[in-house]
């Protein structure tokens, strides 16, 4: 967990993904798309990879990518980020985070 917290923190907006994870790609794509530039922590190629999996399991992400975090916090995987964009809450978040300017 403290692996993920620390990465988490470390910018306005952090994806944990995996890089063959269509889903994960959708919103990276997504957040890019919105003019945010988030940090991307591809847990099949990072060696803690698995550790950060369980943390993210624990955390209760189902499935484990993608896991966005805005602002240090837990928002959601896919289904809660696109639903969030679709409502149009995602654009206050990603303001009050500091990862959109306008």
């Amino acid at each position: 967990m403290d692996v993920v917290a620390r990465l988490a923190s470390q910018r306005a907006v952090v994806i944990f993904s995996k890089s063959t994870c269509c889903m994960s790609h959708a919103i990276k794509r997504l957040f890019y798309e919105q003019g945010v530039s988030p940090a991307i922590v591809e847990i099949d190629q990072d060696m803690y990879g698995k550790e950060i999996e369980w943390a993210l399991a624990r955390l209760g992400c189902s499935p484990t990518v993608p896991a966005v975090f805005v602002g240090g916090k837990f928002v959601g995987t896919a289904n809660t980020v696109m639903t969030l964009h679709l409502n149009g809450s995602l654009k206050k978040l990603l303001k009050d985070a500091g990862a959109l300017w306008l």
